[in-house]
């Protein structure tokens, strides 16, 4: 089966194989999001072994860039609303960090499912993801990383900046590294600690599906209260009892 072969070939790390096994499945009928969905479901594998420490950093990546081959050669065949309809992440190492490997799995893994990653680099100042989450005003997920102890703080100014600048709101912000944990996280103002790449991604899908079933209730709410008052469903009086007869009066 051709979508097999795609998500072997992701699953192994076999980015040389990826176009063709790719093309093939074109080729067979398969479309593009049938494509995209097989190569999702291959980077969940490829997550789950990583959990069980079945594989390692080095295999994620390959992964997560055999991937990112594979998108790159079906996008241009989505549907205009398809592509259109991608999301935006963005991400940076925060000022005074210069670590970039943990993120850079981060941006892949990111990628491979499908997230536009503005990916601001290492060493970035508060000031500087305040202007890119004002600038990308439809962007709603923010990525801190931090691999140092001491710069833990930088972590806290960066989201007290956002919320000075009056856009806490607009961004749900995940935070990750090696002197991070949840409850660290909860103290710096985030809304999220995630241990690994793979772990942001999944939080970063929840999130996504979680906003559209908020919008989409939101929809049908507005739908409803947009209908003229005689399109909506009248609630039912209850029925008054039948008053009973006179009773004849027997008093002697």
């Amino acid at each position: 089966m051709p979508l097999e072969e795609v998500k072997r070939n992701i699953i192994g790390g076999k980015v040389k194989r990826i176009s063709s096994s790719v093309q093939l499945a074109l080729t067979r009928g398969y479309s593009a999001e049938e494509i995209i969905n097989a190569m999702t479901e291959s980077m969940l594998q490829v997550g789950a072994l990583f959990h069980n420490n079945d594989i390692f950093v080095p295999e994620m990546l390959v992964a997560a860039a055999t991937m990112k081959k594979g998108l790159a050669l079906l996008r241009p065949l989505l549907s205009a609303d398809r592509q259109t309809n991608h999301e935006k992440f963005i991400l940076g190492t925060v000022q005074g960090d210069l670590h970039d490997v943990g993120k850079n799995l981060v941006c892949c893994t990111l990628e491979s499912f499908g997230f536009e990653v503005i990916d601001l680099g290492v060493d970035v100042p508060p000031e500087v993801f305040v202007e890119t989450v004002r600038k990308e005003s439809d962007c709603h997920l923010l990525g801190l990383s931090a691999l140092l102890t001491t710069t833990i703080p930088a972590i806290s100014e960066t989201i007290q900046a956002i919320t000075e600048a009056g856009l806490r709101e607009q961004v749900f912000i995940m935070v990750g590294g090696a002197p991070l944990t949840a409850e660290i996280a909860a103290e710096l103002g985030a809304d999220s600690y995630e241990p690994d790449a793979y772990a942001t991604a999944r939080a970063a899908v929840n999130y996504v599906e979680q906003c559209r079933l908020r919008e989409q209730e939101a929809a049908r709410e507005r739908e409803a209260a947009d209908k003229p008052a005689e399109d909506r469903e009248q609630p039912q009086s209850p029925e008054m009892p039948e008053a009973p007869e006179d009773i004849p009066d027997e008093t002697p």
